[in-house]
């Protein structure tokens, strides 16, 4: 999993978390409180509880409060992914480590200490309200589309309109709104749950792998306290960013530790599966499948550590995010796809995680926008920077 272009830190510190991922956290694929929306979170608390006495809680946070590079954060959250459960047990999870990094970045000491600091230490869970629903022409991919609303009244913000595909509400204790306020997006921090944000339904998904499901929510005259807005008022876009490109790779890089995984799993069973007189590995069909599994994940670390480069370089690194988010999400699709293949019916049971795998990657294809959006805006990237070399 390691390699000798990370830091010796960061080596010695993915080590452990796989480790611990692979010994303790692998018997708990098979837990009952694994439902359709998600371990419990009492399956998470007792996991985290070892985490915390292993020293793997929260590993890309150091003990002084500062972050890992994101080249050092990509072989750590790496290892954290060799299991479905690893990223929930290490403290490493969408969407808590994208809140936790922009409450980083942006938070006040004062929001840092009532509302990071609990997600760091691994004691609540949290929950980002950015999506609203399509069918009422609510934004996703385009968050100009934005409805809800933020409207000042004295010293709160009264807040109105309606999520969907909120990741790890239920359950969560911490949340961060997108409204727009006159001055265009904003953020605000609140505590959850709160009477006027309302479960109206979780929803079935082709994922299972985040406590609490994803849900559609409606907020009714919430108000905030000034004091809880992040950032400044109209700034919205711009913290999103700041939360959507390293979680972008953190996608990447957590998904390809659970396709590594796929892929050992399919290559156990093709050295010790025999059909037609031999090993299905020495089958040229099933062989030169595996072959390509292993260029994909290859491709997949190195364009990962690339972007992440450029991120450590003090870049906003959001077209490098956009081209690993698309070249990472659909190399890794192909591994999956093909480790079912591989497996035949075994592949499609739930004897395996490959199963999982195949759908979770599936679903991150459309995470944090989908392939489609990415290359839109590479390509009028492009266009821009023709525009300026004729200039």
């Amino acid at each position: 999993m390691t390699a000798p272009q990370y830091s010796p830190r960061a080596t010695a510190l993915a080590e452990r978390v796989e480790r611990f991922v692979r010994d303790v956290v692998v018997p708990y694929e098979r837990d009952e409180r694994c439902g359709a929306h998600g371990p419990s979170d009492d399956l998470v608390a007792e996991m985290r509880v070892k985490a915390r006495e292993a020293g793997v809680l929260t590993p890309h946070i150091l003990e002084d409060g500062s972050h890992l590079t994101q080249r050092e954060t990509a072989t750590v959250l790496r290892a954290s992914g060799l299991s479905p459960l690893g990223p929930l047990a290490c403290n490493t999870m969408a969407p808590d480590e994208g809140n936790i990094f922009l409450l980083g970045k942006v938070g006040t000491p004062q929001q840092k200490a009532r509302f990071l600091e609990p997600l760091v230490s691994g004691r609540a869970r949290s929950a980002f309200f950015m999506t609203e629903p399509a069918e009422e022409g609510g934004a996703g991919s385009d968050p100009s589309m934005m409805q809800t609303t933020g409207r000042l009244d004295g010293n709160h913000w009264v807040i109105n309109g309606r999520k969907k595909f909120i990741t790890g509400a239920v359950g969560a204790q911490v949340g961060i709104i997108m409204a727009k306020s006159d001055d265009g997006a904003c953020m605000f921090l609140v505590d959850l749950p709160d009477p006027a944000i309302r479960v109206t339904r979780v929803l079935d998904t082709i994922d299972n792998s985040m406590p609490g499901g994803h849900a559609q929510i409606d907020i009714v005259d919430l108000r905030v306290p000034a004091d809880q807005m992040l950032g400044q008022s109209g700034e919205g876009f711009t913290y999103a960013q700041i939360r959507l490109s390293p979680a972008r790779l953190s996608h990447c890089m957590r998904w390809t530790g659970v396709v590594q995984r796929a892929h050992e799993i399919a290559v156990d069973y093709a050295n010790r599966r025999h059909a037609f007189g031999k090993a299905l590995i020495e089958h040229e069909g099933v062989g030169f499948m595996l072959a390509e599994n292993v260029i994909d994940l290859k491709q997949a670390e190195l364009m990962t550590d690339w972007a992440a480069d450029v991120l450590d370089s003090g870049s906003l690194g959001t077209a490098e995010s956009s081209m690993a988010k698309v070249a990472v999400s659909d190399a890794l699709f192909r591994v999956a796809d093909r480790c079912v293949q591989v497996m035949g019916a075994n592949g499609v049971s739930r004897d395996t995680i490959v199963e999982q795998a195949f759908r979770e990657i599936r679903a991150f294809r459309i995470y944090d926008g989908p392939t489609e959006v990415h290359k839109w805006s590479l390509a009028k990237k492009i266009k821009r920077d023709w525009k300026a070399a004729q200039a």
